[in-house]
C-alpha cells in the first residue's frame, strides 16, 4: 500500500470515527449512559493516535518533497477530525463525572422508556453473515444499532454492513423490547417472558 492510500485510509477513518463518536456523546448525556459515555472516550483516545500516524506519515512526505501546501491541509483534516473527537468526550465528560443533568434534560431522561444494552453475537447467532438490512432487529425488536464494535474498531451501522461472529453489537430501543433483541441475536429465547 502506497502512502497516498494509507493518508486517504486514515482520513476517512478519523472522519468516520469522530461523527460517532459526537452520535454517541449525545446519546450518552440524552440517555444518561456511563458506558456510551466510557466508548466515546475510547474512540477519542483512537482518533487521536490515528491523528499522531497521519502527522508523522505526512512529514515523511515532506522529507521526500511532494506538495508541502497539500500536506498542510491534510494536517488541518485531522486536526478537525480530533478536535471534533475532543468535543464530544467532553460532551461525555459530563456523564462520567456524574454531573446532574439539567432539570430539562432530567425530565426528558426520565420519561423516556429507551435504553442502551450491549450484546456480544455468538458463534451460533443466527444474523451472523446477515446484512442488517435482512436481520431485521428494529422490525423484530423495535431496537436500533447505533455501533458495532469489532475487536478494536468500531463500524458505522449501514442496512449493508454484515454482522461477523464475535461483533458487539451496542443498540438502542424501548426497554419492553430489550429481551426480543437479545434473543434474536442470541437465538436463545428468554424464559422468564
Amino acid at each position: 500500500m502506497d502512502a497516498l492510500e494509507i493518508i486517504t485510509n486514515q482520513l476517512v477513518e478519523m472522519k468516520n470515527t469522530s461523527e460517532l463518536t459526537i452520535d454517541l456523546a449525545y446519546s450518552s448525556l440524552l440517555l444518561n449512559n456511563r458506558f456510551l459515555a466510557e466508548e466515546v472516550q475510547l474512540l477519542y483516545q483512537r482518533t487521536e493516535n490515528i491523528n499522531i500516524d497521519l502527522e508523522q506519515l505526512l512529514l515523511s512526505c515532506q522529507l521526500m518533497g511532494d506538495d508541502s501546501k497539500g500536506l498542510i491541509s491534510l494536517v488541518r483534516m485531522g486536526m478537525a477530525a480530533e478536535r471534533i473527537a475532543f468535543a464530544a468526550s467532553k460532551i461525555a465528560q459530563v456523564v462520567l463525572r456524574g454531573i446532574e443533568p439539567h432539570q430539562v434534560l432530567k425530565m426528558m431522561i426520565q420519561s423516556a422508556d429507551e435504553t442502551v444494552e450491549r450484546v456480544a453475537v455468538p458463534d451460533d447467532s443466527p444474523i451472523i453473515g446477515k446484512n442488517l438490512k435482512d436481520a431485521q432487529l428494529p422490525e423484530e425488536t423495535g431496537w436500533w444499532i447505533l455501533v458495532i464494535k469489532r475487536g478494536d474498531k468500531w463500524v458505522r451501522p449501514k442496512a449493508s454492513t454484515v454482522v461477523e461472529q464475535g461483533d458487539v453489537l451496542i443498540a438502542s430501543g424501548y426497554s419492553d423490547g430489550e429481551s426480543d433483541f437479545k434473543q434474536v441475536v442470541t437465538g436463545i429465547r428468554d424464559h422468564r417472558s
